[in-house]
């Protein structure tokens, strides 16, 4: 049986002081805790095929986690794995946000996985996106070990389309900083028509 096995990291802190909605901006991260990349470094796979979103702090973990001693291939880069677009929200802290989107920030909390936020997009939306790419790379690269840098709105997608739930159920996860989601892709065969298998969520660097 062929397995397609994604080891997927999400990025290093972001510095966000304010508590701002940072979202789909390209925020720099954190990369100073030398330990958690080392550990990191010594628990992924070796030579596996990376892929990291087209936002930087996706590449500066990755970048990281090589500095600390794990060869890795230079990554592929796909924009439908970054994380959630919250549009005109991004920038603002929660408090600003009560103040100027009073109703439709209401609106967002009673609904958080089909309302959208001006100009943005919903968890639907993600989960939509999350599943072209996660579906695409695991046939390009089948049989491969995959370490993927993600954001934790995308990591929870892709959980919703492992485990095979509606999107709502796979807002609970958590999905810390440096943190490692295993999920494997089954690929089909004579008899069997192939399917996903969850080994690990949120499992911390250290």
């Amino acid at each position: 049986m062929i397995e397609t096995r994604w080891h997927i990291v999400r990025h290093a802190p972001v510095n966000n002081p304010e508590g701002k909605i940072y979202g789909a901006s390209d925020k720099p991260a954190d990369t100073s805790d030398r330990i958690a990349f080392e550990a990191l470094a010594r628990r992924l796979p070796k030579d596996a095929v990376s892929v990291v979103s087209h936002l930087r702090r996706t590449h500066q973990t990755l970048d990281a986690i090589r500095d600390a001693g794990l060869p890795i291939r230079d990554p592929v880069i796909e924009k439908r794995l970054g994380e959630q677009d919250f549009g005109d929200w991004v920038g603002l802290t929660y408090d600003e946000l009560r103040k100027r989107y009073g109703g439709a920030y209401n609106r967002f909390w009673l609904s958080p996985v089909s309302e959208r936020a001006p100009n943005g997009e919903s968890f639907i939306d993600l989960v939509g996106r999350v599943r072209c790419a996660i579906e695409g790379l695991t046939n390009r690269f089948a049989g491969h070990d995959i370490i993927c840098v993600a954001h934790g709105g995308t990591i929870r997608a892709t959980l919703a389309i492992a485990l095979g739930i509606e999107p709502n159920n796979a807002i609970p996860f958590a999905t810390e900083n440096l943190s490692t989601t295993l999920i494997d892709y089954l690929h089909p065969e004579p008899g069997f028509g192939g399917g996903w298998r969850v080994r690990g969520t949120n499992i911390p660097a250290r």
